[in-house]
């Protein structure tokens, strides 16, 4: 008769519970575990971004020089419709005046319509000045406002005054056109005297003496209030 106490535990035995143990997976250590790698690439992803971000020393004279070069650029853009805008104006009065020839008359148009492309966003330097950033220091800050005004001075007020002198060279009594050339010279003075402060602000802040915004000082057109 058979012992019922036979070992049926042996080493063939698939029941057996070092065979169960064998099966079974190991379980990673907590540190390579899935959650633990995945919330510790994110914390590096966060720490590396703040480490961008993380604000870096700039010294006066590197903080000057970069203002320096953003006003030279200013400068650059805005040249072809700073002319542009003082021919037209010089256009306008030597119509007033009865001195222009017959062969400038016949040029005036051709002429002031190149004006306006030159202060309008058609200008690929217009485009160019618009796209001019400034830096985060509190001087770039200022002289990234002069972007701003500039912008302003070149496509609304110095476009604004060419288009009203443009209808007025072909009808001078058109009243709309002389009262809104009134607000657009007001309102190129304005802002080159607003650019003009911004620059000082920065020349305060720096100890120094940045270029000025080369906005022309226009002369003041008969006719107008």
């Amino acid at each position: 008769m058979n012992d019922d106490s036979a070992d049926h535990t042996g080493p063939e035995d698939p029941f057996t519970i070092g065979a169960i143990i064998a099966q079974t997976p190991e379980k990673p250590v907590w540190y390579r575990r899935g959650w633990v790698l995945a919330t510790a690439a994110v914390a590096a992803v966060v720490i590396a971004s703040v480490a961008v971000d993380l604000p870096s020393h700039t010294t006066t004279s590197t903080d000057t020089a970069d203002q320096t070069s953003v006003m030279q650029q200013i400068n650059t853009d805005v040249a072809p419709c700073a002319y542009g805008v003082k021919e037209t104006f010089m256009i306008y009065q030597d119509l007033k005046e009865g001195s222009l020839s017959s062969s400038d008359q016949a040029e005036a148009p051709a002429m002031m319509r190149d004006d306006q492309t030159a202060c309008s966003f058609t200008s690929s330097t217009i485009y160019d000045l618009s796209n001019v950033e400034g830096t985060g220091t509190p001087a770039g800050k200022n002289i990234g406002d002069v972007v701003n005004v500039a912008t302003l001075w070149t496509t609304s007020d110095a476009l604004g005054a060419i288009e009203d002198i443009q209808t007025l060279s072909t009808d001078p009594t058109d009243a709309s056109a002389l009262a809104n050339l009134s607000k657009q010279e007001a309102a190129l003075a304005r802002d080159r005297a607003q650019a003009d402060a911004y620059v000082t602000a920065a020349d305060r802040i720096l100890g120094a003496h940045l270029p000025m915004p080369d906005l022309p000082s226009l002369p003041h057109l008969s006719g107008t209030n």
